[in-house]
């Protein structure tokens, strides 16, 4: 919680199901060991990569001091600043989700689907961030065998015709 405590302002993008290439061509190619150390030095406003977004694939620093589109939503609050904008944005465009720690309060946020958790502590963060990169389960492996014969013999009885569709869940 370096970051957050010395407001030190970050924004981290992880790459899920669609890729973030557009994204991270407008930055610079590191493909480097995710490590703390690594983010802190990134994030440092001393250094000429701290502005922009880092992305992260497949638990690599792909790329930093990325841009990223911002959203349009004009209901989101005054105090949301353009780190957060982009987040935002970025996960209404893709799958991805989004780490941001504010530089003026050193609120940590995360967001995902557009939409933004804000007050974030660190282990409601790692909860979140594990829940984000966990394997998603077609919907056919989420419902037991025994449902789903039971629902069948409920479509095939209303002589109805259900499209199987790839419709996933956490």
């Amino acid at each position: 919680m370096t970051l957050s405590s010395r407001r030190i302002g970050a924004l981290i993008v992880l790459e899920r199901n669609v890729g973030l290439q557009n994204y991270i061509d407008t930055g610079v190619s590191l493909r480097a060991a995710l490590t703390y150390d690594l983010l802190v030095t990134i994030f440092d406003p001393h250094t000429p990569l701290h502005d922009g977004a880092v992305i992260i694939r497949n638990y690599k620093i792909e790329a930093a001091s990325c841009f990223l589109p911002l959203t349009l939503n004009p209901r989101l609050s005054k105090e949301l600043g353009t780190r957060h904008r982009a987040a935002i944005g970025v996960t209404e465009d893709t799958d991805a989700a989004a780490l941001v720690v504010s530089e003026e309060s050193g609120v940590i946020s995360f967001v995902q689907n557009g939409e933004i958790t804000r007050y974030l502590n660190s282990s409601s963060l790692r909860d979140l961030i594990r829940e984000a990169l966990a394997p998603q389960r077609r919907l056919v492996q989420a419902v037991s065998p025994a449902r789903r014969v039971a629902r069948k013999a409920d479509v095939v009885a209303e002589g109805t015709r259900e499209q199987a569709t790839e419709t996933y869940i956490k």
